[in-house]
């Protein structure tokens, strides 16, 4: 072993705008797919005669859509640390069914509904959790029981019928939209205020991203790509802005959007920021290493199931709140379009790779062909068809890549690499482990895949 380090990689074109994402393999897939949502809506935008970004038609997309966004922010964690959970539709309807009886019969104020929901929820994940976790069986078949089982609660409680919800304060949660002061202008203020801040933050987290990293010496982009992209977020952020504040009077940006621009902006920093996110792809990566490296397994496993349910639980409550009524065909099929956007966005089928920001790019790719094949008078089957050969699309082209050596879409148009003597040479830390106990080489490393030689 020697201690030579790998070439500089070369930079330049291609390679540079893919760091705009973060420059790994994750990223670079989550670049393609972010093009391809823009192209779809530019396609359905003239296909629609301009009706596609009409600021109506955009607060729909996110009302209609806020609760399979939701689910996939916690299907991609599960997904991450290498499992599948097939019961988050049930889950989701069971609590709503739950919540709306509460409430309707029992006379319990919304707050305490909605704190029932998230411990029904955390109770159903903890349930779950331990037979993933500490019993051993797999996430696939526990979560397809619970499928079962949860649905058919959700009929039994409910007697197989329709429990209305008539709590004004709880309907606003997902049919609800930001005040309007009446300023005497034709845009909602408050949703311009929030999409020029978010703007702003935009900036002001790029350069500071770029002053840590110059303080530890690591690698950054360079400076026009961080221009071109706080330029261009800025820019959809405001645009989007004016679109939500421009719509009907009594209309803006809706709540089931703020509850689920503030559980991205947590799941985020959860994900990248802290130890429990690290470690969540070290488990997905190579479970092996992980647990030399002190990962609690066991842990990380029941943490992301119960997580799921809890979120699944939310997804139930804002669905019920907008649809003013819960019913025993609530929560059908939610598990599959999660399940969906995780991959599209981004996500691997063999876990360690996936972002909660893919995931919700891949979720609104989902949304805005279903908004547009309806707004063409596209049939309800041929709109199964269309987005079950996306999913096929994004999931064969995860698998060429990694037949192919791993090498991104991306990475195909950029100029090849010349393996210099450092990079044959290149070695690996000596407290990293030389043979894992399956007999795989060091090369696997507890960290996530996208950025691990021959992950």
């Amino acid at each position: 072993m020697t201690d030579t380090a790998a070439a500089p990689k070369k930079s330049g074109g291609i390679r540079d705008l893919g760091k705009m994402f973060g420059g790994g393999q994750s990223s670079l897939r989550q670049f393609g797919i972010l093009g391809a949502l823009i192209v779809i809506i530019v396609f359905f935008q003239i296909a629609t005669g301009g009706q596609t970004l009409q600021p109506g038609n955009v607060i729909n997309i996110v009302n209609q859509n806020a609760y399979v966004l939701i689910l996939a922010i916690g299907m991609v964690m599960v997904i991450i640390a290498g499992h599948i959970d097939l019961s988050v539709g049930s889950v989701a309807a069971f609590t709503g069914i739950v919540v709306a009886i509460a409430m309707n019969r029992g006379g319990v104020p919304w707050w305490a509904g909605v704190l029932i929901g998230l411990g029904i929820g955390a109770l159903v994940g903890a349930w779950q959790g331990l037979w993933v976790a500490y019993v051993g069986v797999p996430a696939f078949i526990v979560t397809l029981a619970g499928m079962l089982v949860f649905r058919g609660l959700n009929q039994f409680i409910g007697n197989a019928t329709t429990e209305p919800v008539k709590d004004e304060t709880f309907l606003e949660i997902g049919g609800g939209y930001l005040p309007d002061p009446n300023l005497g202008i034709d845009y909602n203020v408050p949703t311009l205020v929030l999409g020029f801040i978010a703007a702003i933050l935009v900036v002001v987290l790029e350069f500071r991203t770029r002053a840590r990293q110059r303080k530890v010496g690591a690698e950054s982009a360079p400076l026009w790509v961080s221009l071109v992209k706080v330029v261009l977020l800025a820019a959809v952020l405001i645009v989007a802005a004016f679109l939500f504040a421009g719509g009907r009077v009594g209309t803006s940006f809706p709540i089931p959007g703020i509850i689920l621009v503030v559980l991205v902006i947590i799941y985020a920093f959860v994900t990248n920021n802290t130890v429990t996110g690290r470690h969540i792809y070290s488990v997905g990566g190579n479970w092996h290493a992980a647990e030399l490296s002190g990962v609690k397994i066991k842990r990380i496993n029941f943490f992301v199931m119960m997580n799921m349910s809890v979120l699944a639980a939310v997804a139930g409550m804002v669905f019920i709140s907008r649809s003013v009524s819960s019913g025993p065909g609530d929560g059908t099929g939610w598990e599959l379009d999660a399940i969906a956007a995780v991959f599209i966005g981004g996500a691997a089928v063999s876990g360690g790779i996936g972002t909660v920001i893919g995931s919700i790019v891949g979720g609104l790719v989902i949304a805005v062909l279903n908004n547009g094949l309806q707004l063409l008078g596209v049939s309800s089957d041929r709109v199964q068809i269309i987005k079950g050969l996306v999913l096929l699309l994004a999931v064969g082209i995860d698998v060429l890549s990694k037949r192919s050596g791993g090498r991104s879409i991306m990475s195909r148009f950029s100029r090849p690499k010349k393996v210099s003597a450092a990079d044959e040479n290149m070695t690996y830390p000596l407290n990293r482990p030389l043979v894992e106990p399956d007999g795989t080489s060091a090369e696997q490393s507890s960290r996530p895949s996208s950025t691990t030689p021959n992950a």
